[in-house]
């Protein structure tokens, strides 16, 4: 029982969990009056999602500019492909969401944020403009404000530096240690 509610997240002193809030509280402020002022519904809550990776979990993997705004893009134009093939059904949602997990982990673009994407556009039907208006505009505005938002004191590496490929080119550690 004690492991269901031990915390593994390191304590943070003050500076970083202020920045991190100051970041996604900013950051989703200017995406929502970018949507108010385009008229453009740039507002999604996967972009929430990727705000609290980006601000609050900079130095993961799944919160690199590259996974984030690759994830947004291929989520949405796998979604908006499945959508228009597939029937408006229970199931359709269920293997949308599962065939962008698998070729986000294929690709190495994880961002889970953006298994979400298939849900809304298989609930809302938003078109082809959704893969502009709130994920592209939206994804890259929140990545703009990371670079900004951790070349401020206490500053933080954003994005990581590249690191070496193995030898054969294959990640050498199971996917849980990666993610």
């Amino acid at each position: 029982m004690r492991r269901l509610i031990t915390r593994h997240q390191p304590l943070f002193p003050c500076a970083c969990w202020f920045k991190a809030g100051l970041g996604g509280g900013l950051g989703i402020a200017l995406v929502a009056w970018l949507a108010q002022v385009s008229g453009q519904p740039f507002l999604i809550a996967p972009l929430g999602a990727s705000a609290v990776l980006l601000y609050a979990a900079p130095s993961s993997p799944l919160a690199q500019p590259a996974n984030v705004v690759g994830g947004h893009v291929l989520a949405a134009v796998v979604s908006l492909i499945l959508r228009d093939l597939l029937p408006m059904d229970w199931w359709s949602v269920g293997l949308a969401v599962g065939v962008v997990m698998g070729l986000m982990v294929a690709l190495r673009l994880t961002h889970p944020p953006a298994g979400a994407d298939p849900i809304v556009v298989f609930m809302t039907d938003p078109g082809s403009a959704f893969l502009f208006a709130p994920i592209l505009g939206g994804s890259l505005l929140l990545v703009a404000l990371a670079f900004v938002l951790h070349r401020l004191p206490p500053r933080t590496a954003y994005p990581l530096s590249a690191a070496p490929p193995p030898p054969d080119g294959l990640p050498t550690e199971p996917i849980d240690d990666v993610v």
